[in-house]
């Protein structure tokens, strides 16, 4: 009997510890947990095109570009190194500053590489108008403005564009070397929900 008791004790032991180790692995990770897409309204992905011209203005009247930060050998540099700009640019359907406003590009960019004209872009494309009013597309990359196109990763978005993911083509439509300002035609691709 007391034998049967001992084994009765150990098995309940056991039990105990594997109940509170099973519990602490549970709660380890108590703050996240895994979902079904469909929870968060999410149905099928589907890929937009988008297309629309950039007006970067840095003279004139209404600038849209700033610089906001120079490093003390900017102005030496053949390709303007250290130069750190923001931006809040309009996007128009159409090359012209007058056609229809469809959003804004917001953010910054900056010159990063000390050997060609290479921007850091850091931006998001603020939709205006349509079914995307309000959502937004962020683009994270490098913009080597020598190259006839230049693909940018589009790293997320919202609204509409929750859990975005794509790329942009950015093509120069027009460049006034002596105002500095540019149109720059851009196609986007994009994979949303």
């Amino acid at each position: 009997m007391a034998k049967t008791l001992q084994k009765l004790n150990l098995i309940f032991l056991v039990l105990v510890m594997a109940i509170f180790s099973f519990s602490a692995f549970v709660t380890v990770g108590g703050f996240s947990r895994t979902l079904s897409p469909a929870k968060l309204g999410l149905k099928r992905e589907k890929l937009s095109h988008l297309h629309f011209y950039f007006h970067d203005i840095i003279s004139g009247r209404n600038t849209t570009a700033v610089r906001v930060a120079k490093a003390p050998t900017t102005n030496t540099s053949s390709t303007t190194f250290g130069d750190v700009v923001m931006i809040d640019d309009p996007l128009t359907e159409r090359p012209e500053l007058s056609s229809r406003h469809v959003g804004r590009a917001q953010g910054v960019y900056a010159s990063a590489s000390q050997t060609e004209v290479g921007l850091l872009m850091v931006l998001n494309f603020a939709f205006m108008e349509g079914k995307y009013n309000g959502s937004t597309l962020t683009v994270l990359g490098r913009n080597i403005i020598s190259s006839a196109v230049r693909e940018l990763p589009i790293v997320g978005g919202s609204g509409l564009f929750r859990f975005a993911r794509g790329y942009a083509h950015a093509k120069t439509h027009t460049f006034d070397k002596r105002t500095m300002n540019a149109i720059v035609e851009y196609n986007l691709y994009v994979l949303h929900y």
